[in-house]
């Protein structure tokens, strides 16, 4: 069970193949064509039979023998035929590699997969290539040269491209999978075997658009938690909604979120086909960097400029040298060199000076990366630098890009760094580029670690009562909350508002400015009136009850004739904020389709639009995810001491935004949403207006559906007697848990760890730690027995790919044998599986495991035969 279930597709050691009739060569697609001619000379060493859908006389023979994976390229009428008579010979997976498939017979084609239960590739696929196993099933060319890349994208054409550029280019490949229209596997499951693929060291992906968000989400951060992920999306489109009813929803557009959500993933997002190339290129450096502080060493001044200038821009920290290594490395090169944050080693430089400066670069810790930079001089050997480079790199320990200017002299340089396996760029922009999206990967994954829960620390909302507020409004068959009811909303929540009274009649508004306060602010009231500035709505700093009396006049009269089809429900009356030194900020919620629900912040004010500053997050918040957001945002430099301002209370407006990611998780009825402005200063933050838009809520069972991040399970924190007096704390496992887990195995006797791990390993490779402890609820659960500062029992489940059903693993510290800590943590795992809708646990243990075998008996498991391997026992039971 510990294979991955897409092996026998992308690693299979036996396939069959449909590709017509071999006596007939003209009558096959040209797929076919292609494939039957990489098969016979690509040198996969894994046997390979030839089929016919007409053929007869050997059909059983083949029954009884297995196939990992049958190959199918076959004109369409043949397809469906060909994918059946796969099943009848016993494959696991399927391949069709065609074009022009409609959605009628791929639906077919589906049904008849999931039938057998094949794990189908295609149709409309132009297929695959596994460079280590010489395995070339694809149309998309010749087979790639090897490395350390996996390549997925929803384009044929595009992958082929990327293909043929990488051949000039040095660029190897672990695994390069080209998906289609109407596919049945889709790029969450080819993310899902990357992820899991020891092959594989980084992921380039390109997509066109995904069908479900919380599974690609899921497959995305197990990946990105892996390994580097770079991602190129098709379709950018700028803007919001026309017809959206607030401020947020009319500029946050799609690409926004989506930025946003690859951000959340640890992914980073390339925004032309240009950068996707360079993300490959620097992809295949040997190190990552940790910072974004970038060493430029050049041997000319202009081009290390233009490189500088483009780090700025992208907002790359220079590096400089300490103090005492910028001295001695002056020591050391040409008296016209300078050592600032550009090391320009002049004219003169030779390969021993581009060695030395690179050396005191790589020793320096305030430096992240390296960029050498090379102009071809009369007298220079590029070639010789380029071999003192390649002899240096293994020892540089961080990544070391280069960019050999000019062409016909650089060429048999280019050659020796691609060799060297250094990454080399034409521009200085280009390897700047280059390093920004492998820092971006760091950066990012700092976001990916955060699993904050629905609810934060701060006191519990009321949240019946504002469910039973926002069913009133749409029982009235109403979608937009008046302000009244939006700012009750928030208070539902503890946001603090400003104190909000309707009045119906200028008398009314007179009567609440006295009982609140003078000066005062009258806002119209209406749902039909999204914008209130719009129509001269609202009025400020009214200083008595004449210009209150006055003002609601006269804007009853200039709304209702700017909008005479309006419904008006009055005016609002409001005391000022009280806060003249406070600066102007929004908070906005939109839904998006597929990511659902994003939460928004940036300037506010009237010129929300037309000041365009917003940074985006997907929920659910936690302080270090609010902080960040804050920070995104250009207003966040208005934060600090401003023009006379002391520091606003950032603390205030964390809270505020914890708040609001408390309602979008708790409320999936809540489509849009303006907090607008939020005026904060020293004294704290304040909602001063506020306009809400509800709906039905829609997306299905389980677990905030809604969402395309599942939220940390609180709900399954539990506390527990031991039998030997005191307690544990049974809950889900959390990333900060990875240090406790490591002393949790290392504490284990070499025997428990064999009958968990089967290995005699003492402790978790840092993979596999992270991989157990930043974990997606959504498709897994893990949950630990916490004692005393240490835990002292783990169980898990994975969700298998027929999603009905899932795989268990549980271990127990020694000194807590025989405590029932088995018992509780397999009941506790079995009811998290039943409410995932789970319907079977199932999970192997050895054969001479007899205490687990004796617990899994006791827990009603059946016992059975491992077919597979006779070394364990299959433990199964319904749930």
């Amino acid at each position: 069970m510990d294979k991955h279930y897409l092996a026998p597709l992308f690693s299979p050691q036996s396939v069959v193949v449909f590709a017509g009739n071999d006596s007939d060569p003209d009558s096959r697609t040209p797929q076919a064509r292609f494939l039957v001619e990489q098969l016979r000379n690509g040198g996969f060493a894994g046997a390979v039979r030839w089929l016919d859908v007409g053929m007869s006389g050997t059909l059983g023979d083949l029954v009884q023998s297995k196939s990992d994976l049958a190959i199918i390229a076959l004109p369409h009428a043949q397809l469906a035929p060909a994918l059946e008579l796969a099943a009848r010979v016993r494959s696991k997976a399927a391949l069709i590699l065609s074009t022009g498939v409609d959605a009628r017979l791929a639906s077919e084609l589906h049904a008849i997969a999931r039938h057998h239960g094949l794990h189908l590739l295609g149709p409309n696929s132009l297929g695959f290539q596994r460079p280590r196993l010489k395995l070339n099933a694809s149309a998309l060319g010749p087979l790639a040269r090897e490395g350390g890349l996996s390549l997925v994208s929803q384009s044929g054409a595009l992958t082929s491209a990327i293909l043929d550029w990488a051949i000039k280019n040095g660029v190897g490949f672990s695994s390069v999978v080209s998906l289609g229209a109407n596919t049945a596997l889709g790029l969450a499951d080819v993310l899902d075997f990357f992820a899991d693929d020891r092959g594989t060291q980084s992921i380039v992906v390109y997509l066109e658009g995904i069908r479900d968000a919380r599974r690609f989400m899921s497959a995305l951060r197990a990946a990105a938690n892996a390994k580097p992920v770079f991602v190129l999306k098709a379709g950018r489109r700028p803007g919001g909604s026309s017809a959206a009813l607030t401020h947020s929803g009319a500029i946050v557009g799609s690409d926004d979120v989506f930025d946003a959500a690859l951000k959340r993933a640890g992914a980073v997002r390339v925004k032309s086909f240009v950068q996707l190339f360079t993300a490959a290129k620097g992809l295949s450096a040997r190190n990552l960097p940790v910072g974004k502080r970038l060493a430029i060493v050049s041997n000319g001044g202009g081009p290390g400029v233009l490189a500088a200038d483009w780090a700025n821009e992208l907002g790359i920290e220079l590096a400089a040298l300490p103090a005492d290594a910028a001295a001695a490395l002056a020591k050391a090169l040409p008296p016209q060199a300078t050592v600032d944050a550009l090391i320009d080693l002049a004219e003169d430089a030779d390969p021993a000076h581009y060695r030395t400066a690179v050396s005191a670069c790589a020793a320096a810790s305030g430096v992240d990366g390296i960029l050498v930079i090379l102009s071809p001089k009369p007298d220079l050997d590029t070639a010789a630098v380029a071999q003192a480079l390649a002899e240096l790199y293994p020892s540089v320990g961080k990544p070391l890009i280069t960019c050999w200017m000019g062409d016909e002299r650089a060429s048999s340089a280019r050659q020796i760094l691609v060799k060297a396996a250094i990454p080399t760029f034409r521009t200085p922009e280009a390897a700047v580029d280059a390093f920004y999206n492998i820092a971006s990967f760091h950066q990012n994954q700092q976001l990916l670690h955060q699993t904050p829960p629905p609810l934060s620390p701060l006191p519990k909302p009321d949240v019946e009562g504002a469910r039973i507020l926002i069913e009133s409004v749409l029982a009235e068959r109403r979608k937009v909350l008046t302000e009244m009811e939006s700012k009750a909303l928030l208070a539902a929540f503890h946001i603090p508002v400003t104190k909000t009274i309707l009045a119906r009649s200028a008398s009314e508004a007179i009567l609440v400015a006295n009982q609140l306060g003078y000066p005062v602010a009258l806002k119209i009231d209406s749902p039909d009136i999204p914008h209130k500035t719009d129509v001269g709505g609202v009025a400020l700093n009214l200083l008595n009850a004449t210009a209150v009396r006055d003002t609601w006049v006269s804007m009853m009269a200039g709304v209702s004739a700017r909008h005479p089809e309006a419904r008006i429900n009055g005016v609002t009356v409001q005391p000022m904020s009280g806060k003249p030194q406070g600066r102007e900020l929004y908070i906005g919620v939109t839904t998006d389709r597929p990511f659902g629900p994003v939460i928004s912040f940036g300037a506010g004010g009237t010129m929300i639009e037309l000041i365009d500053d917003r940074a985006i997050e997907l929920p659910p918040l936690n302080q270090f995810l609010a902080q960040r957001l804050i920070d995104r945002a250009r207003c966040a430099g208005t934060l600090g001491a401003w023009r006379g301002a002391p520091p606003a209370d950032r603390e205030a407006l964390e809270r505020i935004l914890l708040r609001v990611s408390e309602m979008v998780c708790a409320l999936p009825q809540l489509r849009e949403m303006d907090i607008n402005p939020v005026i904060v200063d020293a004294g704290g933050a304040l909602a001063v207006d506020a306009r809400v838009v509800v709906d039905h809520a829609t997306g299905g069972s389980g677990h905030y559906p809604h969402l395309a991040i599942l939220p940390y399970p609180s709900d399954r924190e539990q506390e527990w007697p031991l039998r030997g007096g005191g307690q544990f704390t049974l809950r889900p496992v959390r990333p900060d848990d990875a240090e406790m887990l490591q002393d949790f195995v290392r504490r284990m006797s070499p025997e428990s760890r064999y009958f968990r791990f089967v290995s005699t390993m003492r402790e978790l490779p840092l993979r596999m730690l992270a991989r157990f402890t930043l974990i997606d609820y959504d498709r897994e659960m893990a949950l630990v027995a916490v004692h005393e500062g240490r835990i002292i029992a783990v169980s898990r489940y994975v969700t298998n790919p027929d999603l009905d059903s899932c795989e268990f693993s549980l271990a127990v510290a020694d000194d807590f044998n025989g405590q029932g800590l088995g018992s509780r943590m397999m009941y506790a795992i079995m009811d998290a599986a039943r409410a995932k809708g789970l319907k079977q646990i199932e999970g192997l243990v050895l054969t001479n495991n007899a205490p687990m075998l004796r617990l899994m008996r006791s827990l009603e498991f059946e016992v059975r035969r491992f077919e597979e391997d006779p070394d364990f026992r299959l433990c199964v039971r319904p749930l």
